[in-house]
């Protein structure tokens, strides 16, 4: 019996790999520090967790609505109303089971067979391979690096052909850090409003930002083309509810409407107790991730400073989320005792096995002479890792 076509088109994702992998050898008594995951190592906060228990205390353990309790997206329409001047009805927002499967059904909802969808790189490993699933074809506008990763509409308009159908928006991104400036932004609306696309605007690390004032949501900046975008967020990174499994989509009414038809015929509604602990979060609101964003720039500019003195490689400085994403092309060619190093995986392997240090590979994302760092994780690990990682580099030969 032979699998799926479309399960042999799409790969493992490699941040899940890596962080499996540095557990087992942790497991098995080898001390890893781990720059793999992309979660945050706080708790969830106590008010969130106290208003699941009591949740599960009063017996509401029983199916919700598909697309999530209507207290709930009652209170994420208010939460945009009050934090970005946004009107959504209950019938234009689905609650599901965290950002990534927020995604997945919008890729199902709006990709047909050969459809187009593009996606600026370095990328989210997921996106491409969610198109895949979907039977579309995966479009990569390609960027650079001394050009901070960002693009004109020039750019995308060269890539949109009669079977494009949407733009994938990351900002902050995952795995650069990078923030879009005003001109990408309004690069993406003006190419979407002409070319009548779908924006999908993921701004899951959109409250993880080092810079002045607050990162607004993509309609609140272009509202020309709101009824073109589908929001996409949750409350794995600003909460670190990464376990909880709450995320969303915002967005037309008849994209929600697809989309609460496919999650009913799929994981129907998101766990009930933890929507609960939902509705807590947002209705009081992110009010402690300034504290979390404090220790958050201490750890990335202590592991930037280090990894800019180290030969062989360069990095920019990321304006959000919590990663690294480090160039280190200045490596190939170099030996170990493992081998010789050619590519971003060798790297990978060279950094787990010589220095017990676990990064992700950044082939992945699109960007085949980088790796990635989380920085979500303490500061005493991360000046060990570093040490680690600067005694392996100055063995190579």
């Amino acid at each position: 019996m032979s699998l799926s076509e479309r399960v042999n088109k799409i790969k493992p994702s490699p941040t899940m790999e890596i962080t499996a992998k540095a557990k087992s050898m942790k497991e098995n008594g080898i001390d890893i520090i781990g720059f793999g995951a992309g979660e945050p190592d706080f708790d969830t906060p106590d008010f969130v967790k106290d208003a699941a228990k009591k949740a599960l205390d009063e017996g509401k353990t029983k199916y919700t609505d598909a697309p999530g309790l209507p207290k709930l997206r009652d209170a994420l329409i208010d939460t945009y109303k009050r934090d970005e001047g946004l009107d959504y009805k209950r019938s234009e927002c689905i609650i599901s089971l965290g950002g990534k499967h927020a995604l997945y059904n919008i890729f199902q909802a709006i990709v047909s067979s050969g459809d187009e969808v593009i996606i600026p790189t370095p990328y989210w490993v997921s996106y491409p391979d969610q198109v895949l699933l979907a039977d579309g074809v995966p479009i990569f506008l390609e960027t650079r690096e001394e050009d901070n990763f960002l693009f004109t509409a020039k750019a995308i308009e060269a890539l949109v052909t009669d079977r494009t159908k949407a733009i994938v928006v990351n900002s902050p991104s995952n795995p650069t850090g990078n923030v879009y400036d005003q001109a990408t932004l309004e690069s993406i609306c003006q190419v979407a409003i002409k070319n009548d696309l779908w924006v999908i605007s993921d701004e899951i690390y959109k409250d993880v930002y080092y810079g002045k004032n607050k990162l607004r949501s993509l309609p609140a900046i272009c509202p020309e083309a709101s009824s073109k975008t589908l929001v996409c967020s949750g409350l794995s990174k600003n909460f670190s509810m990464t376990g909880w499994r709450v995320g969303w989509t915002l967005g037309d009414e008849s994209v929600i409407k697809a989309m609460i038809k496919i999650q009913g015929q799929s994981t129907s509604n998101p766990v009930t107790f933890a929507q609960y602990g939902a509705i807590a979060a947002l209705e009081a609101g992110p009010a402690h991730v300034g504290e979390w964003l404090k220790a958050f720039r201490n750890r990335r500019d202590t592991l930037l400073k280090v990894l800019k003195q180290i030969d062989g490689i360069s990095c920019l400085k990321p304006e959000g989320a919590f990663y690294l994403f480090p160039n280190i092309s200045g490596l190939y060619g170099k030996e170990w005792s493992g081998g010789k190093i050619m590519n971003s995986y060798d790297v990978t392997r060279f950094l787990l096995e010589q220095a017990r240090v676990a990064v992700v590979p950044g082939a992945p994302f699109g960007a085949p002479n980088n790796i990635r760092f989380s920085y979500a994780l303490n500061i005493d690990d991360i000046n060990k890792g570093i040490d680690r990682i600067k005694e392996a580099v100055a063995l190579l030969k």
